[in-house]
């Protein structure tokens, strides 16, 4: 997903069970957005903290905070309630939405497949799979408008990046 491109639709339910929607979201205003690779891991649990504790400076700019990942409903529930998320977590289980983003790390193995592989003797197909499960999605964020227009990306590892250069260019533009 590029800057000026629309950003495609989608529904999911997030922490709490509520389907939300993305056309839905913009209509308050701006949206950001980052995907996360796995809930409650150390750079995880460090980004979305920051997004959280820099709440008031989103708000105040009229922008909403969204996490996704492709952790399961009762993943995320757990991983909001245990650190007091004032924004929605939503549950990409299949990893369909990030891969409209461009953000699934490909060459995921499916069960059938490693198992496969383990019949024929490579010892690495199971510890493989696992990582790439665990490691689902590329850590990025993105700032999409009322319109659903991409207007900024932010692709780094880093996990406490994301909300700072997020928010600066939300002040920028204010």
């Amino acid at each position: 997903m590029r800057i000026g491109t629309t950003a495609p639709d989608f529904e999911l339910a997030d922490h709490s069970g509520e389907r939300r929607a993305l056309t839905e979201l913009t209509a308050a205003g701006p949206v950001v957005l980052f995907f996360y690779p796995a809930a409650n891991s150390p750079i995880c649990t460090a980004q979305a903290c920051h997004f959280r504790d820099l709440g008031t400076e989103f708000e105040r700019l009229g922008a909403q905070r969204i996490g996704i990942s492709t952790d399961t409903r009762d993943r995320n529930q757990h991983f909001a309630l245990q650190r007091a998320f004032d924004f929605p977590l939503l549950s990409d289980s299949d990893g369909a939405v990030a891969e409209q983003f461009g953000v699934r790390r490909g060459g995921w193995l499916t069960r059938k497949r490693r198992l496969r592989e383990l019949e024929r003797g490579h010892s690495t197909a199971a510890r493989r799979g696992l990582v790439r499960q665990l490691l689902s999605v590329k850590r990025t964020t993105f700032v999409i408008d009322r319109h659903r227009v991409v207007r900024m990306v932010v692709r780094s590892e880093r996990g406490h990046v994301h909300a700072t250069k997020a928010l600066d260019y939300l002040r920028y533009l204010s």
